[in-house]
């Protein structure tokens, strides 16, 4: 598949190499920069678009998954205690804006993540994407 079959992808910001994941580094996948080469991608971190500084206090899914917190069900706590469910709901209406106006419709978002990860329990920005019939593949 070249770019034009594909169109623009949209990734997790932390796989590319940026340092944007909450202790302040990247991790970057050379799986998922081999899949990117020769293509168009936009990168982003749900997290800080939602107003997170990086580095952050690390978070995680509390009483569902990302679904469940866009229905309201669920909650994004932090180590301390903290709510930051507002943030992490703000960066993945950012990321869908973003998904939107560029006619995205694939994402390669970061496994294990409370907002990329699309696999047993879906992060926030990844099931919000999902709804929107964007194809995540983790890496």
């Amino acid at each position: 598949m070249n770019s034009n079959t594909v169109g623009i992808i949209l990734v997790s910001s932390c796989l590319v190499g940026l340092c944007t994941r909450y202790d302040g580094r990247s991790k970057p996948s050379s799986a998922c920069l081999a899949q990117l080469r020769g293509r168009t991608w936009i990168p982003v971190c749900p997290e800080q678009l939602g107003g997170l500084p990086t580095p952050r206090s690390p978070a995680d899914l509390t009483g569902g998954d990302g679904a469940g917190v866009l229905d309201h069900r669920a909650r994004v706590i932090t180590r301390e205690g903290r709510d930051v469910t507002d943030a992490f709901i703000r960066g993945a209406e950012q990321c869908l804006a973003i998904a939107r106006q560029q006619d995205i419709t694939r994402a390669y978002l970061k496994a294990d993540s409370p907002s990329c990860g699309s696999g047993t329990k879906p992060g926030v920005t990844a099931a919000l994407l999902m709804r929107h019939n964007i194809r995540i593949t983790e890496f």
